[in-house]
Order: structure tokens, then C-alpha cells, then sequence
């Protein structure tokens, strides 16, 4: 195997060729939404016709495992820098996502296949699940008004969120193990799961309002289902950041564990549903059919977002700016120690909190 861009691979076997860009393209026209970067980049894989494993494939923002016994796969975000849905982690996602999807839920062990029955995400980042969208994107875009260079952002972000909420087009249950902040398309992130487990003190919210905006990837669709319509725009609304204990007395966390026994509450969760699994599934198939998140209607709430992203005014962005700065000042640093090696010493065996102020 060999990596092509963006930390992308090449499974060689001397068979077929896959060229991921004309399966998106494909996929997009199936579901009727737009295409990827509009970059004319093509990334070629070469695949068994009817086996494609997931693990072997090597990213630059995330990291996959298996848990054979009870059909786990563990999808980490790891990405460098700020802790954020950068164009570069949603390309990893995006191109995970679909690798899972054309394997048809089907990991190879050696000479096995074994069955994806869950599917987790989390983070590999201390103290943060995932600070949302890219604000310094978001802000340039903004001022130079490039409604469609915003437009392709809000789409791959969408096709993420859409992809596993729709379950990778087989049966399996999805949940997001929160260990840390999950803050405006973070928590969206979090939200396109069936369950959400969250360790105690986590945190979570729509912080948009502070700069005139609302999140608009997902967030009402999703959080309105889970919590009901009220709660959902009294969450937004309000631009609080909730804990997790706050949340899960809401309905929107589903499981609470214990500080640092995030992983643990996930294989317990599994474990305990392992005799009845058939029966949780089917919950989970019938809670989608009675009340669905189609991909139009978080589309069209994205054409929303953008016009009203495109109204920011100077004051505005300038508060957008200031989270941007705190968000670089902490996580720049970070970046340096983990590059020195010196991040290895926080971050084995424990996970450290980080905290964003705001800087003038």
C-alpha cells in the first residue's frame, strides 16, 4: 500500500482500478448533491472488485481500529493544529466514510471477515472532540464574499454528517464518545450518531451567536430530534456551552461516564446490548423511518446559513477573529509540543483539559 494526497492510499493487488473522485461524482448524483473540492484532483485505488478493507488504508487526520468481538470499528480524529473541521480532516473523513460504505461493512482480519456492527467516533486530541468548522476559512470567505468557495465547504461537511447519519448504507449503530469540547460543528459532528457517550465535565454547544450566526450543518435537524424543537432553538439561541451532565438531563447525551472512562462506558455499552443486538437495530432502523434527516433539508438550512454568514457585519467578524486568535495561540503552542515530542509526556495515560479565552 502506498499513500497518495492527503494522507490517502493505494491498496495494490494488481486487479481493479477505483477512482474515488468518479465514485463521488457517481454517489453525488444518486443522492442529488453536489461534488466534492471542485479541484480536479483524482485519487486512484486499487481494490479487490468485492473486498475494500478500511484499516488499510493510512490517513494524516485520523486513525481507524477494529474490535473483532463485537464488530467495533474506532474512527479517531488526530488532526494537527487547531482542533477543527479544516478541509484537510473533512477529505480523510469523506474518503473513509466512503471506503466503508463500498466495503459494505465488512472488515478483513487475516483470513476473516468480520461484520461492522458499531461504528465509533472520537478524538485523539486532549480535552477536545472538535472545535467546529474553520473559523480562519470562515472569515476569510466572509470578506472576500466567495459564496461558492463557502458553499463547497458547507457541502463536504454536509456529505460527512449525511454519510453516517445514513448509516454507510448497511446496519450498524453509530456513536460518538465525546471526552472533551464538542463545540458548534463539533457537536454537530457528535449529533450524527445514534448515541452520544460523554465523559463528565465535557462540553458542548452552539457558541455562533456570540458572532451574529447560528451553525448550519446539521445542528437544528438533528439536536430538534433528539430534544425537541423548543430546547433546540432555546440551545441555540442562547450560545451557552452546556456539560455534559446539563446535556444528558436533556436527552441529548445519552450515556455518562466517569472522567477518563470514555472508552470503557463504550465497550460496556456494546457488551451489554450484545444478546439483544438484533432488537437495538431494529429500534434504530424504526426511529430512522419514523422520523428521517434527509440531505435536502440540512442542504437548504445551509443555503440559510450562508446568506446569513454573508450579512456578518465588520463587528461581527472581528468577534469571529478573536475566537480564531485564542483558538491559534493555544493549539499553536500544542502543535509545537507535540512536534518537539514533548506532547507524548500529557497526553499518555491521561487527557489533558484545554481552555479557550478569548484574546483581544
Amino acid at each position: 500500500m502506498s499513500l497518495d494526497r492527503g494522507g490517502h492510499g493505494t491498496i495494490r493487488n494488481g486487479t481493479d482500478m477505483f477512482d474515488s473522485t468518479q465514485h463521488s461524482n457517481q454517489e453525488d448524483d444518486e443522492m442529488g448533491k453536489p461534488g466534492n473540492w471542485g479541484n480536479g484532483e483524482t485519487v486512484q485505488l486499487e481494490i479487490l472488485p468485492f473486498e475494500i478493507n478500511p484499516l488499510e488504508i493510512k490517513y494524516s487526520q485520523i486513525s481507524t481500529r477494529f474490535d473483532p468481538e463485537y464488530g467495533v470499528l474506532w474512527t479517531e480524529m488526530n488532526p494537527r493544529g487547531i482542533p477543527c473541521c479544516s478541509r484537510e480532516l473533512l477529505d480523510d473523513l469523506d474518503h473513509h466514510q466512503r471506503i466503508l460504505e463500498k466495503s459494505g461493512g465488512k472488515i478483513k482480519i487475516g483470513d476473516q471477515l468480520h461484520d461492522v456492527r458499531y461504528a465509533v467516533a472520537a478524538s485523539l486530541t486532549p480535552g477536545v472532540f472538535n472545535l467546529g468548522g474553520d473559523l480562519g476559512l470562515f472569515s476569510a470567505l466572509i470578506k472576500s464574499k466567495d459564496r461558492q468557495a463557502l458553499l463547497k465547504y458547507s457541502t463536504k461537511c454536509l456529505d460527512v454528517i449525511f454519510t453516517r447519519t445514513s448509516h454507510y448504507k448497511f446496519p450498524l449503530i453509530t456513536i460518538s464518545l465525546v471526552q472533551g469540547d464538542a463545540l458548534g460543528g463539533g457537536l454537530e459532528a457528535a449529533l450524527s450518531s445514534d448515541v452520544i457517550i460523554a465523559e463528565r465535565g465535557a462540553k458542548m454547544g452552539f457558541p455562533e451567536m456570540l458572532f451574529n450566526l447560528i451553525p448550519g450543518h446539521g445542528a437544528f435537524s438533528m439536536a430538534a430530534r433528539k430534544i425537541g424543537v423548543t430546547e433546540a432553538e432555546r440551545m441555540i439561541l442562547s450560545g451557552r456551552i452546556y456539560t455534559a451532565e446539563e446535556l444528558h438531563e436533556l436527552g441529548m447525551v445519552d450515556v455518562i461516564a466517569d472522567k477518563g472512562k470514555g472508552v470503557e462506558a463504550v465497550r460496556d455499552y456494546v457488551a451489554k446490548r450484545a444478546r439483544c443486538s438484533n432488537a437495538y437495530m431494529a429500534l434504530q432502523k424504526a426511529r430512522h423511518r419514523f422520523n428521517p434527516v434527509t440531505y435536502q433539508e440540512m442542504m437548504d438550512i445551509t443555503g440559510i446559513w450562508i446568506e446569513a454568514a454573508m450579512q456578518l457585519t465588520e463587528k461581527d467578524l472581528k468577534v469571529m477573529d478573536r475566537f480564531l486568535r485564542s483558538q491559534q495561540k493555544l493549539y499553536g503552542k500544542i502543535e509545537t509540543e507535540r512536534q518537539s515530542g514533548e506532547a507524548g509526556q500529557h497526553t499518555f495515560g491521561q487527557r489533558r483539559k484545554t481552555e479557550i479565552t478569548l484574546v483581544s
